[in-house]
């Protein structure tokens, strides 16, 4: 009989080793994967936000235009590009400030994933504000 054929694996044998190795490696690029990706969301929403104060700052500052058009457009706004959970976050409110129709919002987005924390932030758009044509 061959006296190797037979290994004694208490012995400090390292037969396995390579799989919890590979374990951990999977499990640590899944949470930077998993962390991009949730960057990613967050940098999306920001995108959406900032484009429904611009489209709401807009739409308020035409000639006759009320500050409902403004939050009515930047709410429409929001809804289209960011339904769910995610928009949950989001407050927008208009006003007249000198001759600008101004539009902002304040946004705590919130990880879809626990654990992963939020982002607060508030976004400005304004635009000129129309002379009525008499």
């Amino acid at each position: 009989m061959d006296p190797n054929a037979t290994r004694d694996l208490t012995t400090g044998s390292e037969a396995g080793q390579a799989s919890v190795t590979m374990l951990l490696t999977i499990a640590i690029l899944l949470l930077v994967f998993v962390s991009m990706v949730n960057v990613l969301l967050f940098l999306y929403a920001r995108g959406v936000v900032r484009a429904a104060v611009d489209e709401g700052a807009r739409a308020g500052s035409f000639a006759n235009a009320s500050v409902g058009e403004c939050q009515t457009r930047a709410q429409n706004a929001l809804d289209d590009l960011l339904g769910g959970t995610l928009g949950d976050g989001v407050s927008v409110g208009c006003s007249v400030v000198a001759d600008e129709m101004v539009a902002s919002a304040t946004a705590t987005l919130t990880s879809p994933i626990p654990g992963l924390g939020s982002w607060t932030f508030t976004l400005e758009g304004r635009a000129r504000n129309e002379e009525p044509v008499p």
